[in-house]
């Protein structure tokens, strides 16, 4: 069957029925496959969150090593005799390579999967950590830095997709919350880290931390990140009304069933549009944890991957991919300018701090973060819950936007706080303070809007964030 739209996989469009009734269990959506073992979903809690908590260290990583070196950008001026605008190349660079790459690393897991991008940008992030720990010139150090943030620009859109491979949408909110905060929380803890680091030791040890972390961390992706993709077809619609759903019912295909080396599941796959009924009595073997870590558990070739770099275009024009990528911004905005304006506040008169306590802005930047995780995530799944049931059960995507507006009424708030303190020269109380409230929407912001793409968009949902965190990452450099 040719795909003409994203309706041809899922007609409800995120829409689906929770609940039967206001005290019912709670129904599982995505259907977990009930002749699959390796379905993701059916995997055990504990499994789950060591598999995802891997992913998020990767990208928490990736910023600590890049973003965290922003402390030492005087000392590193005066060794390598470059300028203010030179030295920051460190940063632009970097970012830049985030946001361009993370459109090559989507398609290559959409066509081989994710296991084996993690493995292999998880193990060059770790090479490039050791790299600029021991660079002897500026090209280098930029270098290093450059295929460092090549390698990490994997975890943007992946690592949110992966959370949606492995939990149930009544779960979705809480987990992207929690990588938000990994995400969030390498810009924040690394630079306070490295200030301490380079005001009594080098930047050097920096590096090697970064280096010693990021190793443990690729030992992790390897023995405890299994492949999580697992292709789903023909998600029936909700009839509201009587809560039945109409249309081909759902199908589930495990690319275990296509793994290289699974004989027992050959005759067991299924083609485009067969039913549940077709895989009655075939409960396919669960595999060991050896043939879990295989390097190249999955190989798809449904579509040529020059094709899978061209798809995620075509979704553009989708509005929830739109509004995604604006309130984004928006957030995302907002703190980079109070992050590139409050060195020249701090640093100059009255204040007249030292880099090192200049530093110590990342902390109400750092809670700020966490409670915009939890309010985006959690107290958004909460929401959704009550908005579901008293929707006779049925659940809606756009439930998730109510939200929005508290952390932008306290993130506007918070720039009001700040600037209004800049220009008094008001203690640094006050201007801490509203630098928290700012970083709330940092991360709620992107939690609902990155969740709500992934319900409104679950079958292409890797190609969607790839578009949303691309983009925000290309305003983040003209900001």
């Amino acid at each position: 069957m040719v795909l003409h739209s994203v309706r041809d996989l899922d007609p409800a469009r995120g829409t689906a029925r929770l609940y039967l009734a206001e005290n019912s269990p709670v129904i599982l959506v995505p259907k977990p496959s009930e002749h699959d073992p390796n379905d993701p979903l059916l995997w055990s809690r504990r499994k789950k969150r060591v598999a995802f908590l891997s992913v998020c260290s990767f990208a928490f990583f990736t910023n600590f090593g890049i973003g965290g070196l922003t402390p030492a950008f005087y000392l590193l001026s005066l060794e390598f005799g470059k300028t203010q605008v030179e030295i920051g190349a460190l940063l632009l660079w970097p970012l830049l390579t985030l946001g361009a790459f993370n459109f090559f690393w989507v398609p290559i897991a959409n066509y081989w999967g994710k296991r084996p991008v993690f493995v292999f940008a998880s193990g060059l992030l770790c090479a490039c950590s050791m790299w600029g720990a021991v660079a002897e010139t500026f090209e280098s150090l930029l270098w290093s830095l450059i295929v460092a943030a090549f390698a990490g620009s994997s975890t943007g859109a992946l690592g949110a997709s992966m959370a949606n491979d492995m939990y149930f949408l009544h779960e979705r909110g809480s987990v992207m919350g929690i990588y938000m905060s990994f995400l969030s929380g390498g810009n924040t803890i690394g630079p306070l880290i490295c200030g301490f680091i380079v005001s009594k030791y080098s930047w050097r040890y920096h590096k090697w931390m970064a280096f010693i972390l990021s190793l443990v961390n690729f030992l992790a992706v390897v023995f405890l990140v299994p492949e999580t993709t697992y292709v789903r077809y023909n998600q029936r619609p909700v009839d509201s009304d009587s809560g039945s759903s109409r249309g081909p019912r759902l199908v589930s295909r495990s690319y275990a069933e296509k793994g290289f080396g699974s004989r027992n599941a050959q005759g067991a796959r299924s083609r485009l549009g067969d039913t549940d009924e077709s895989l009655a009595g075939l409960n396919l073997p669960k595999k060991s944890w050896q043939e879990e870590i295989g390097v190249w558990p999955v190989a798809s070739r449904e579509n040529p991957l020059w094709r899978l770099f061209i798809r995620p275009f075509s979704l553009w024009l989708c509005p929830c991919v739109i509004f995604a990528f604006l309130a984004y911004a928006i957030s995302l905005e907002m703190t980079l300018a109070v992050n590139i304006l409050n060195p020249f506040v701090f640093q100059a008169p009255p204040y007249n701090w030292s880099p090192m306590i200049n530093g110590l802005i990342n902390i109400p930047g750092l809670i700020g973060n966490l409670l915009g995780s939890v309010l985006g995530g959690w107290a958004v799944d909460k929401f959704c819950e009550w908005k579901t049931k008293r929707n006779n059960g049925v659940y809606e995507p756009e439930n998730r936007l109510w939200l929005c507006i508290i952390p932008l009424i306290i993130s506007g708030s918070g720039c009001l706080v700040f600037g209004y303190g800049v220009e008094k020269a008001m203690g640094w109380v006050s201007l801490f303070f509203g630098y928290g409230m700012i970083s709330v929407a940092s991360t709620a912001v992107p939690t609902i809007t990155m969740a709500y793409v992934s319900d409104c968009l679950l079958p292409l949902n890797s190609d969607a964030l790839m578009l949303v965190i691309g983009k925000k990452q290309h305003d983040s450099l003209l900001v």
